[in-house]
C-alpha cells in the first residue's frame, strides 16, 4: 500500500489495518449483540450507548436516578435500531450491581459487552477532600467497576466470550495537584484492567481500557472547540468492538489534537 492511500481509509480501519494487517480485515458484526453501558444517561455514555444501538445491539441504560433513565431510553428509543431498556444503578452498591446484570439477562436474554463508564470527580487538595468525596470517587470509579465485572464475567463465559470496555482517563498515567483522589482511582482502573484482560482472555472475553485527555462534556466543562468530542470516544469503542478477535487492544490513550495552550 502506498502511504497517499491510508488517508483513503476510516480510523477505525487503519487502526484495524495496523493490528492485523490490511488484507486480513474482516470486521465484526455487532447486530444482535446486549450491551450494558454504566453512566449512560449523558455525556460518554450517552454517545456509546447510541453508537452501539446505531449498530443494532440491544442496549440496557443505567445511571442512578431513574428519571433520567426513563428520560434517555424514550430519546434513544426513537433511533428505531436496537432495542432499549433501562434501569437505575448505583454501581457503588454490589446489590444493585447485581440487579442491574439480572435486568440484562432477563430482559435481553444474555449479556455480550460490558462499558464501564461510570464516573465522578471532586476538585481538591488532599488536607480540604472530604472523607465522603474520597469514597464516593474510589467507590464509583473503581469497586464499581469490579462489581461490574465480577457479576457480568459468569454470563460473558458462558456465552462463550464478550468484550469488556473500561472508560479510563489520561488522569490514570499522570498525577495533577488537586486530582489526587481521581487520580488514585483512575490509576488503580489501569492496573485492574491490564491484569483483568490477562485473567480472562482464553475465555474469549477482550478487555481495552480507553483513557481519553480533555472531553467536551458537563463533567469537564470549559474546553469547547478543541476538547475530544464524546461522539468520538464512542467511535472508538464500535472500532474496538468490530475488530477481528484475533486482536485485542488494551490500552488506548485519546488525546486533542490541538489543546488550548492557556
Amino acid at each position: 500500500m502506498l502511504a497517499a492511500d491510508c488517508w483513503l481509509l476510516t480510523a477505525g480501519e487503519l487502526l484495524t489495518a495496523t493490528l492485523i494487517g490490511r488484507q486480513e480485515v474482516q470486521r465484526v458484526s455487532l447486530k444482535g449483540k446486549v450491551a450494558v453501558v454504566t453512566g449512560s444517561t449523558r455525556g460518554i455514555g450517552r454517545a456509546i450507548a447510541e453508537a452501539l444501538i446505531d449498530e443494532e445491539v440491544s442496549v440496557v441504560i443505567c445511571s442512578r436516578r431513574q428519571r433520567d433513565v426513563d428520560r434517555t431510553v424514550a430519546a434513544c428509543r426513537e433511533r428505531e435500531k436496537g432495542r432499549v431498556v433501562g434501569i437505575a444503578c448505583d454501581v457503588r452498591e454490589h446489590g444493585q450491581v447485581q440487579r442491574l446484570i439480572d435486568f440484562a439477562i432477563r430482559e435481553l436474554g444474555g449479556l455480550d459487552i460490558l462499558v464501564n463508564n461510570a464516573g465522578v470527580a471532586h476538585t481538591a487538595s488532599v488536607a480540604d477532600l472530604k472523607p465522603e468525596e474520597w469514597h464516593e470517587i474510589i467507590d464509583t470509579n473503581l469497586t464499581g467497576v469490579f462489581y461490574c465485572c465480577h457479576e457480568a464475567i459468569p454470563h460473558l463465559r458462558t456465552r462463550g466470550g464478550g468484550y469488556i470496555v473500561n472508560i479510563g482517563s489520561l488522569a490514570g498515567a499522570n498525577a495533577h495537584p488537586m486530582m489526587a483522589a481521581y487520580n488514585a482511582s483512575k490509576f488503580g482502573l489501569l492496573g485492574f484492567s491490564e491484569a483483568l484482560f490477562q485473567e480472562v482472555r482464553y475465555d474469549g472475553i477482550r478487555v481495552s481500557h480507553i483513557m481519553p485527555g480533555s472531553v467536551e462534556t458537563d463533567f469537564s466543562s470549559g474546553k469547547k472547540g478543541w476538547a475530544i468530542l464524546p461522539e468520538q470516544i464512542a467511535d472508538m469503542v464500535i472500532t474496538l468492538l468490530k475488530s477481528p478477535s484475533r486482536t485485542m487492544a488494551t490500552r488506548i490513550e485519546m488525546r486533542p489534537t490541538k489543546p488550548s495552550r492557556a
